[in-house]
């Protein structure tokens, strides 16, 4: 599965990096996050609960950042294990635009599902992830610009 998609943030690209770059503002933003902590500089532990459809399951993985070009962009790798739910695992490339005062964010991630989850159907999967993902760079757009009204 591959989505592409933009979010335009009312922040300055210096501000955007930084908070994708702030382990406790991404765990407001990811939906169904319980943990996200830094165990190195590039690397990150996450313990996410995934709704899909009307199951839930519990993910425990790593996340590494690679190709990080500081202020510009990364990769984001992501894998994470749901016991009997199967294993899940993505990239999303993440680039930040200057657009006058504002940051345009682009993304472009795949997603891969095994196990009893990829059952559920490709479809529901799909529609599921897209939700998520609009989600949280929604969600990570109001953090940001909520976080420059209150400095």
């Amino acid at each position: 599965m591959e989505f592409i998609g933009e979010e335009r943030i009312e922040a300055g690209r210096a501000i955007v990096w930084a908070a994708l770059n702030d382990a406790d503002l991404l765990k407001e933003c990811i939906p169904g996050c319980h943990s996200l902590e830094w165990i190195s500089d590039s690397e990150l532990t996450a313990m996410i609960r995934v709704k899909i459809g009307v199951l839930s399951f519990n993910f425990v993985g790593g996340i590494t950042l690679t190709d990080i070009v500081p202020m510009q962009n990364y990769t984001i790798h992501a894998e994470g294990k749901g016991g009997v739910a199967g294993f899940a695992k993505g990239a999303a490339a993440v680039t930040l635009l200057d657009d006058g005062d504002e940051t345009i964010l682009r993304y472009q991630s795949e997603a891969q599902v095994e196990g009893r989850i990829a059952q559920l159907g490709s479809s529901l999967i799909r529609s599921s992830s897209q939700k998520l993902a609009s989600r949280f760079f929604s969600d990570f757009s109001k953090a940001v610009t909520g976080r420059m009204a209150r400095e």
